[in-house]
Protein backbone atom coordinates (compact mmCIF):
# COMPACT_ATOMS: atom_id res chain seq x y z
CA UNK A 1 0.00 0.00 0.00
CA UNK A 2 1.26 3.49 -0.89
CA UNK A 3 0.40 6.43 1.35
CA UNK A 4 -1.50 8.92 -0.79
CA UNK A 5 -0.52 11.95 1.31
CA UNK A 6 3.18 11.19 0.77
CA UNK A 7 2.58 11.08 -2.98
CA UNK A 8 0.55 14.31 -2.98
CA UNK A 9 3.17 16.24 -1.04
CA UNK A 10 5.96 15.07 -3.37
CA UNK A 11 3.91 15.99 -6.44
CA UNK A 12 3.24 19.45 -5.00
CA UNK A 13 6.94 20.03 -4.31
CA UNK A 14 7.93 19.09 -7.85
CA UNK A 15 5.08 21.02 -9.48
CA UNK A 16 5.63 24.15 -7.39
CA UNK A 17 9.35 24.27 -8.04
CA UNK A 18 10.14 27.57 -9.78
CA UNK A 19 6.46 28.56 -9.35
CA UNK A 20 5.26 26.13 -12.01
CA UNK A 21 1.74 25.80 -10.60
CA UNK A 22 -0.58 24.30 -8.00
CA UNK A 23 -2.59 21.08 -8.17
CA UNK A 24 -5.94 21.13 -6.35
CA UNK A 25 -7.07 18.09 -4.34
CA UNK A 26 -9.85 17.46 -6.86
CA UNK A 27 -7.38 17.42 -9.74
CA UNK A 28 -4.92 15.30 -7.81
CA UNK A 29 -7.56 12.66 -7.02
CA UNK A 30 -8.47 12.37 -10.70
CA UNK A 31 -4.81 12.05 -11.69
CA UNK A 32 -4.17 9.59 -8.87
CA UNK A 33 -6.87 7.21 -10.06
CA UNK A 34 -5.66 7.46 -13.67
CA UNK A 35 -2.04 6.83 -12.68
CA UNK A 36 -2.89 3.84 -10.50
CA UNK A 37 -4.95 2.23 -13.28
CA UNK A 38 -2.17 2.76 -15.83
CA UNK A 39 0.43 1.14 -13.59
CA UNK A 40 -1.91 -1.72 -12.66
CA UNK A 41 -2.90 -2.51 -16.24
CA UNK A 42 0.71 -2.33 -17.40
CA UNK A 43 1.51 -5.37 -15.22
CA UNK A 44 -0.47 -7.68 -17.49
CA UNK A 45 0.98 -6.21 -20.68
CA UNK A 46 4.53 -6.62 -19.34
CA UNK A 47 3.99 -10.23 -18.26
CA UNK A 48 2.64 -11.09 -21.71
CA UNK A 49 5.52 -9.28 -23.40
CA UNK A 50 8.34 -10.85 -21.36
CA UNK A 51 6.76 -14.31 -21.42
CA UNK A 52 6.96 -14.33 -25.24
CA UNK A 53 10.74 -13.84 -25.27
CA UNK A 54 12.45 -16.76 -27.01
CA UNK A 55 15.81 -18.30 -26.16
CA UNK A 56 17.59 -17.30 -22.98
CA UNK A 57 14.99 -15.36 -21.02
CA UNK A 58 16.87 -15.51 -17.72
CA UNK A 59 17.37 -11.76 -17.71
CA UNK A 60 13.59 -11.32 -17.61
CA UNK A 61 12.88 -13.89 -14.89
CA UNK A 62 13.30 -11.42 -12.03
CA UNK A 63 11.11 -8.88 -13.84
CA UNK A 64 8.27 -11.38 -14.21
CA UNK A 65 8.69 -12.49 -10.59
CA UNK A 66 8.50 -8.88 -9.38
CA UNK A 67 5.39 -8.18 -11.45
CA UNK A 68 3.67 -11.32 -10.17
CA UNK A 69 4.49 -10.21 -6.63
CA UNK A 70 2.77 -6.88 -7.29
CA UNK A 71 -0.27 -8.58 -8.85
CA UNK A 72 -0.52 -10.98 -5.89
CA UNK A 73 -1.76 -8.07 -3.76
CA UNK A 74 -4.96 -8.12 -5.81
CA UNK A 75 -5.52 -11.89 -6.03
CA UNK A 76 -8.69 -13.16 -4.39
CA UNK A 77 -10.87 -16.28 -4.20
CA UNK A 78 -14.64 -16.19 -4.56
CA UNK A 79 -17.31 -18.07 -6.46
CA UNK A 80 -20.09 -18.10 -8.99
CA UNK A 81 -23.49 -19.30 -7.78
CA UNK A 82 -26.15 -19.80 -10.42
CA UNK A 83 -23.75 -18.27 -12.92
CA UNK A 84 -23.40 -14.95 -11.10
CA UNK A 85 -20.21 -13.73 -9.45
CA UNK A 86 -20.52 -13.73 -5.66
CA UNK A 87 -18.40 -10.59 -5.15
CA UNK A 88 -19.01 -6.96 -6.04
CA UNK A 89 -19.76 -6.21 -9.69
CA UNK A 90 -16.86 -3.73 -9.72
CA UNK A 91 -14.50 -6.13 -7.96
CA UNK A 92 -13.62 -8.60 -10.70
CA UNK A 93 -10.90 -7.34 -13.03
CA UNK A 94 -9.58 -10.62 -14.45
CA UNK A 95 -10.92 -14.11 -13.96
CA UNK A 96 -8.34 -16.78 -13.13
CA UNK A 97 -8.94 -20.50 -12.55
CA UNK A 98 -12.49 -21.83 -12.15
CA UNK A 99 -12.81 -24.98 -9.99
CA UNK A 100 -15.67 -27.39 -9.32
CA UNK A 101 -15.80 -29.67 -6.28
CA UNK A 102 -16.77 -33.12 -7.54
CA UNK A 103 -17.06 -34.87 -4.20
CA UNK A 104 -14.78 -37.92 -4.05
CA UNK A 105 -12.72 -36.70 -7.00
CA UNK A 106 -12.01 -33.41 -5.26
CA UNK A 107 -11.53 -30.15 -7.13
CA UNK A 108 -11.68 -30.27 -10.91
CA UNK A 109 -10.70 -27.35 -13.11
CA UNK A 110 -13.51 -26.06 -15.30
CA UNK A 111 -12.16 -25.30 -18.76
CA UNK A 112 -13.11 -22.06 -20.50
CA UNK A 113 -14.49 -22.30 -24.04
CA UNK A 114 -15.77 -19.63 -26.38
CA UNK A 115 -19.42 -18.88 -27.02
CA UNK A 116 -19.16 -19.99 -30.65
CA UNK A 117 -17.73 -23.38 -29.57
CA UNK A 118 -20.25 -24.52 -26.98
CA UNK A 119 -22.95 -25.49 -29.53
CA UNK A 120 -20.59 -27.90 -31.29
CA UNK A 121 -19.16 -29.21 -28.02
CA UNK A 122 -22.64 -30.05 -26.72
CA UNK A 123 -23.67 -31.64 -30.03
CA UNK A 124 -21.21 -34.53 -29.90
CA UNK A 125 -21.24 -37.35 -27.30
CA UNK A 126 -17.43 -37.40 -27.49
CA UNK A 127 -16.97 -33.74 -26.53
CA UNK A 128 -20.11 -33.11 -24.48
CA UNK A 129 -19.21 -31.72 -21.01
CA UNK A 130 -19.55 -34.05 -18.03
CA UNK A 131 -19.17 -33.73 -14.27
CA UNK A 132 -15.61 -34.98 -14.71
CA UNK A 133 -14.84 -32.63 -17.61
CA UNK A 134 -16.95 -29.49 -17.18
CA UNK A 135 -16.58 -26.29 -19.21
CA UNK A 136 -17.81 -22.73 -18.95
CA UNK A 137 -18.37 -19.70 -21.17
CA UNK A 138 -18.21 -16.05 -20.20
CA UNK A 139 -21.60 -14.36 -20.61
CA UNK A 140 -20.57 -11.00 -19.12
CA UNK A 141 -17.80 -9.56 -16.96
CA UNK A 142 -19.46 -10.97 -13.83
CA UNK A 143 -21.36 -14.02 -15.07
CA UNK A 144 -20.59 -17.40 -16.60
CA UNK A 145 -22.55 -20.42 -17.83
CA UNK A 146 -21.25 -23.80 -16.66
CA UNK A 147 -21.85 -27.06 -18.54
CA UNK A 148 -23.27 -29.52 -17.68
CA UNK A 149 -26.06 -27.39 -16.28
CA UNK A 150 -26.45 -29.32 -13.03
CA UNK A 151 -23.25 -27.68 -11.74
CA UNK A 152 -24.63 -24.63 -9.96
CA UNK A 153 -21.69 -23.49 -7.80
CA UNK A 154 -18.03 -23.13 -8.68
CA UNK A 155 -15.05 -21.46 -7.00
CA UNK A 156 -12.68 -19.15 -8.81
CA UNK A 157 -9.48 -17.24 -8.36
CA UNK A 158 -9.52 -13.71 -9.72
CA UNK A 159 -7.66 -10.43 -9.77
CA UNK A 160 -9.45 -7.63 -7.97
CA UNK A 161 -9.58 -4.17 -9.47
CA UNK A 162 -7.73 -1.54 -7.39
CA UNK A 163 -9.82 0.70 -5.16
CA UNK A 164 -10.20 4.29 -6.33
CA UNK A 165 -7.68 6.34 -4.29
CA UNK A 166 -8.70 9.58 -2.60
CA UNK A 167 -6.76 12.27 -0.78
CA UNK A 168 -9.31 13.26 1.85
CA UNK A 169 -9.48 16.86 3.00
CA UNK A 170 -11.53 19.56 4.71
CA UNK A 171 -11.37 23.27 4.00
CA UNK A 172 -10.33 25.87 6.57
CA UNK A 173 -9.90 29.53 5.54
CA UNK A 174 -9.99 28.50 1.86
CA UNK A 175 -7.15 26.04 2.41
CA UNK A 176 -7.46 22.26 1.95
CA UNK A 177 -6.16 20.35 4.97
CA UNK A 178 -5.45 16.62 4.98
CA UNK A 179 -8.20 14.44 6.48
CA UNK A 180 -6.81 10.98 7.22
CA UNK A 181 -10.26 9.70 8.22
CA UNK A 182 -11.69 10.43 4.78
CA UNK A 183 -8.74 9.08 2.80
CA UNK A 184 -8.23 6.01 0.63
CA UNK A 185 -4.60 5.10 0.00
CA UNK A 186 -3.25 3.51 -3.18
CA UNK A 187 -3.59 -0.27 -3.32
CA UNK A 188 -0.33 -0.68 -5.23
CA UNK A 189 2.90 -2.21 -3.91
CA UNK A 190 5.05 0.23 -1.93
CA UNK A 191 7.72 0.14 -4.63
CA UNK A 192 5.34 1.97 -7.01
CA UNK A 193 5.38 5.23 -5.02
CA UNK A 194 7.94 6.97 -7.24
CA UNK A 195 6.21 5.99 -10.46
CA UNK A 196 2.89 7.25 -9.09
CA UNK A 197 4.52 10.61 -8.35
CA UNK A 198 5.99 10.88 -11.85
CA UNK A 199 2.82 9.82 -13.67
CA UNK A 200 0.65 12.23 -11.67
CA UNK A 201 3.16 15.02 -12.22
CA UNK A 202 3.05 14.40 -15.96
CA UNK A 203 -0.77 14.46 -16.01
CA UNK A 204 -0.79 17.64 -13.91
CA UNK A 205 1.63 19.33 -16.30
CA UNK A 206 -0.70 18.66 -19.22
CA UNK A 207 -3.62 20.23 -17.34
CA UNK A 208 -1.52 23.24 -16.28
CA UNK A 209 -0.24 23.58 -19.88
CA UNK A 210 3.27 23.49 -18.49
CA UNK A 211 5.72 21.68 -20.83
CA UNK A 212 8.39 21.87 -18.12
CA UNK A 213 6.29 19.91 -15.62
CA UNK A 214 5.36 17.35 -18.29
CA UNK A 215 9.01 16.96 -19.23
CA UNK A 216 10.09 16.49 -15.62
CA UNK A 217 7.42 13.84 -15.10
CA UNK A 218 8.31 12.00 -18.31
CA UNK A 219 12.05 12.06 -17.64
CA UNK A 220 11.72 10.79 -14.08
CA UNK A 221 9.17 8.15 -15.14
CA UNK A 222 11.39 6.78 -17.93
CA UNK A 223 14.37 6.69 -15.60
CA UNK A 224 12.33 4.73 -13.07
CA UNK A 225 11.08 2.23 -15.68
CA UNK A 226 14.58 1.61 -17.05
CA UNK A 227 15.93 1.06 -13.55
CA UNK A 228 13.23 -1.51 -12.76
CA UNK A 229 13.82 -3.50 -15.97
CA UNK A 230 17.61 -3.69 -15.81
Amino acid sequence: MVNIDDVYQKVLVLANKEQRGYITPQEFNLFANQAQREIFEQYFYDISQFSRVHGDSGEYSDVIHNINEKIAIFERTSGFTGGSFNGSANDLYRLGTVMYNNGSLGSIEVEEVQQNEILYINASPLTRPTLNKPVYVRTSNTSISVFPGNITTVTCTYVQAPTVPRWGYFVVANKALYDVNNTTNFDLHQSEESELVYKILKLAGITMKSPEVVQVGQTLEQSQIQQEKQ
